[in-house]
């Protein structure tokens, strides 16, 4: 209903419109439209009331509301069902909940604010409140579950694309899943899969962007090592225009796949890549070797000349760090 209320207000513009037309519009009471109202302005809503005239939308908050994320949609999967929170330990653990309930492909589920936000290999996500994009996609896709890692890959690819898109700063991408501006980290992605033998029930790309965090707002320990479009670009960034935007190309992105065509997406990813043609460390426990990032295959692992020799690097064993 308060979605339907906002879509009215936004397609009259400046006009007012009466509390009884609003009523009559979408067969409710008018003391229903008034608590819908009420509640739409406790959440940050700017609605001018004026009597006899009615209601008039004068300014909407940056949030990533159901609502205000189905009023800008450009895609047809992604988003077909969303779950939104203000507050949450993970968007990734409430996408796994959602999943087994039966949430469809390109379910989607975001958090103005995760309280255990989690990247690889069980590191802690810094994630304050609307400052941020905090949200995990649901994909149930008909491909191979070894094609799965991949998808990592995919969703940077989406989302350096949509970062150009909406503030035109160009990103590099870190093997297998970080997205970085001058060597610090602004967006973090962390995929996780639930499948069978030969079948992918579903798969969970949980994506977090540093949109508006001011540097005094990052914790000291990591200061030095993370940034946000903010501090790049020196403004604040709609954060609902760069998650559209951040749906739209993950949506292009996933037909392709989904007709088993990787090889333009892993091509894309190595253009972005600030990995390849590297000398790294790589870091598996406490043992550290060294080499040299050349590719990735045909899988999404990386490539690395260890001693004159190839070796096959998987995302799930290992980290990787400049040499």
């Amino acid at each position: 209903m308060r979605s339907k209320i906002l879509n009215l207000l936004k397609q009259a513009g400046d006009n007012f419109l009466s509390g009884e037309y609003l009523a009559e519009t979408l067969n409710v009471s008018r003391t229903a439209i008034w608590k819908h109202i009420k509640a739409l302005r406790d959440s940050g809503y700017d609605i001018e009331s004026v009597p006899r005239n009615g209601y008039r939308l004068l300014n909407s908050p940056d949030l990533l509301s159901a609502e205000e994320v189905k009023n800008t949609l450009s895609t047809k999967i992604l988003g077909s069902e969303i779950k939104y929170f203000t507050t949450t330990d993970s968007t990734n653990n409430q996408a796994k909940k959602f999943a087994m309930q039966g949430a469809p492909d390109g379910a989607i589920v975001i958090s103005e604010e995760q309280c255990g936000g989690k990247g690889r290999l069980s590191r802690s996500f810094f994630c304050p409140k609307y400052k941020g994009i905090w949200f995990s996609a649901i994909l149930r896709p008909d491909f191979l579950p070894q094609e799965a890692p991949k998808c990592t890959l995919m969703a940077a690819v989406a989302v350096a694309r949509a970062i150009e898109d909406v503030t035109g700063v160009k990103v590099g991408i870190k093997w297998p899943n970080d997205v970085l501006y001058e060597g610090k980290k602004l967006v973090g992605i962390l995929t996780e899969i639930s499948a069978e033998m030969e079948r992918i029930n579903y798969i969970i790309i949980g994506i977090g962007i540093d949109v508006n965090i001011e540097k005094e707002d990052l914790p000291e320990d990591i200061r030095d090592i993370v940034t946000s479009l903010s501090q790049i670009t020196k403004k604040q960034v709609s954060r609902l225009k760069l998650l559209n935007k951040v749906l739209y190309h993950l949506e292009q992105l996933y037909i392709m796949a989904q007709r088993h065509d990787f090889a333009p997406i892993l091509d894309e990813w190595r253009r972005y890549s600030i990995t390849l043609n590297q000398d790294i460390k790589v870091i598996s426990g406490k043992d550290i070797t060294y080499g040299r990032a050349m590719d990735i295959d045909d899988d999404g692992a990386l490539l690395v000349e260890i001693n004159g020799q190839i070796k096959r690097v998987l995302a799930g064993d290992v980290s990787i760090r400049p040499r």
